[in-house]
């Protein structure tokens, strides 16, 4: 009798998609969840500001100035979080202060990356002279320390919340033009690059529709930096008077206007530094996450 041996089919597994293979290296970072989680609250709170803040963030309450939180003594739950120095509920200001900080993330990034990306893949193409003189302007960009460079400009420009804006826009900028030029400078020599040049695809193609998308991951890292960057700037200079002005309930702007209070009304300042250095934390942990997750040297075992 002859043994028989029975065929087992196998059966291919696909392999996981791109975005389930992000996730899951992503999530390998327990402090990058946790700064995600919190970087989906506060856009929450950015998006739904109006609607989750129980008065408006200018309203004043005469009768109640710098009304303790509820939890101390002489609070009330009227006011959770207490009262600012011209009776205006903390708690609106600091939810209506997120879609401040967000819009101010947004803008700036936005900004900072369009015009840092184009110019770093133009420096990463262009003959050596001109790839030069680019790099040496924002190696005198770099030069100077951002905050004092940021307050230069708002200065020239006028104090102001969009002019702060500007400012650290210019100021982040280099940043991106050096590791998109970096980027590109690796890719440029690859063969899909050399089939895409015979194949006919004119420069402005290779450029941007062949080279720059394969440079995205360090980028995309980038920008979640900058991002918290750009909060951590505008709150420095609305505390020194030099972005969003009052009544904006933007955060640095409320530590300024509190800031002689800090020893009789702890809260005025101690909680807009909160939101600040959690949001400002959160993102930063969330940047290190994606790094993890984009670049392939760095993913972990």
């Amino acid at each position: 009798m002859t043994d028989q041996i029975a065929e087992v089919p196998v059966t291919a597994t696909a392999p996981p998609g791109p975005l389930k293979e992000f996730w899951s290296s992503f999530r390998e970072n327990r402090g990058a969840v946790f700064g995600l989680a919190i970087f989906l609250i506060f856009l929450f709170v950015a998006i739904f500001a109006p609607l989750i803040a129980p008065y408006a963030p200018d309203q004043q309450f005469r009768e109640h100035l710098l009304q303790p939180p509820a939890w101390q003594a002489g609070g009330s739950w009227e006011f959770p979080l207490g009262t600012d120095p011209l009776g205006r509920d903390m708690l609106s200001r600091l939810l209506n202060g997120a879609r401040y900080s967000f819009f101010i993330g947004v803008v700036v990034v936005g900004i900072g990356a369009f015009f840092g990306i184009l110019i770093g893949v133009i420096a990463g193409f262009a003959p050596k002279w001109a790839d030069t003189l680019i790099m040496r302007i924002m190696d005198i960009v770099l030069a100077f320390p951002s905050l004092l460079l940021a307050l230069v400009l708002v200065a020239i420009l006028g104090p102001s919340l969009i002019n702060a804006m500007i400012a650290i826009a210019i100021v982040l900028q280099p940043h991106f033009v050096r590791l998109t030029r970096a980027a590109v400078l690796t890719e440029k020599n690859r063969d899909y690059v050399t089939a895409a040049r015979v194949a006919g695809g004119g420069p402005i193609r290779i450029m941007f529709r062949t080279v720059l998308p394969n440079c995205l991951s360090p980028i995309i890292v980038q920008a979640a930096l900058s991002f918290s960057t750009a909060v951590l700037d505008a709150a420095a200079l609305g505390f020194l008077g030099m972005g969003a002005q009052p009544p904006t309930p933007e955060w640095g702007t409320m530590l300024a206007e509190a800031r002689e209070f800090i020893l009789r009304a702890w809260w005025v300042v101690t909680l807009p530094g909160l939101c600040i250095l959690i949001t400002v934390l959160a993102i930063n942990l969330m940047g290190d996450g994606l790094r993890d997750a984009l670049d392939p040297k760095l993913k972990r075992g």
